[in-house]
């Protein structure tokens, strides 16, 4: 399923730049960046449980949110682009 993962750090302390790093990391880990803050990950239900798992203990719920929107398997007539930096196709061939 296609789960989008959106988030806001505040990086206004050291420690905040810090969980804004392993935030970005985990995320990266899991899908593409499409957004400064935003991203598409390709995950199953089990996945999906671990990483919003990561992210919660890594966040400070006092001054970070997280927003994870479900889109589900049949993503693809859902998720509409516009302007530049197409996106990856996550579950096409992989060419290096």
């Amino acid at each position: 399923m296609l789960v989008l993962i959106t988030y806001d750090v505040s990086t206004m302390s050291s420690e905040g730049q810090r969980r804004l790093r392993k935030v970005s990391k985990i995320c990266q880990d899991y899908g593409q960046r499409v957004q400064h803050s935003v991203f598409e990950c390709i995950v199953d239900s089990t996945q999906f449980a671990v990483l919003k798992m990561k992210l919660i203990d890594v966040i400070d719920q006092e001054e970070d949110s997280l927003r994870f929107y479900q889109i589900g398997n049949n993503y693809k007539s859902k998720v509409e682009h516009v302007g530049i930096k197409e996106s990856m196709d996550l579950e096409g061939p992989l060419i290096l």
